[in-house]
């Protein structure tokens, strides 16, 4: 399974790198979000695959009974998420905002603050 999701990990990266070359600066976002959930799925990954019990500690115990999942990586990811998407949210914002005030999305036409030379 790992190697599926390795490989799975890698086509997502492709992605990303593809959209964040764009000039598109929606395309840009999309590629961010991607790259951030292959982030996400590597850390996943790396905590090993392993079917388990939830990691919960029984009363009067120190530690859970038999075998459980790793809980770190998970809290890792779901905080990553949570992240993630105030990140996303907060830039389709600014995207939106340059959008109404530039009129474009096309990162070389947002030169306000090196506009473009007129030719001679």
């Amino acid at each position: 399974m790992e190697q599926l999701l390795s490989i799975l990990i890698g086509i997502l990266v492709a992605s990303a790198v593809y959209l964040m070359l764009a000039r598109n600066l929606l395309r840009f976002l999309f590629g961010l979000i991607l790259l951030s959930n292959a982030a996400n799925l590597t850390i996943f990954v790396a905590g090993r695959l392993t079917p388990g019990a939830p990691p919960l500690v029984p009363d009067g115990l120190d530690a859970p009974i038999g075998v459980v999942a790793n809980a770190l990586p998970q809290a890792l990811v779901l905080t990553a998420i949570v992240i993630g998407f105030g990140l996303f949210a907060f830039a389709l914002i600014l995207a939106f905002r340059a959008y109404q005030s530039l009129g474009t999305l096309n990162t070389d036409d947002m030169r306000v603050a090196e506009p473009k030379e007129p030719h001679s």
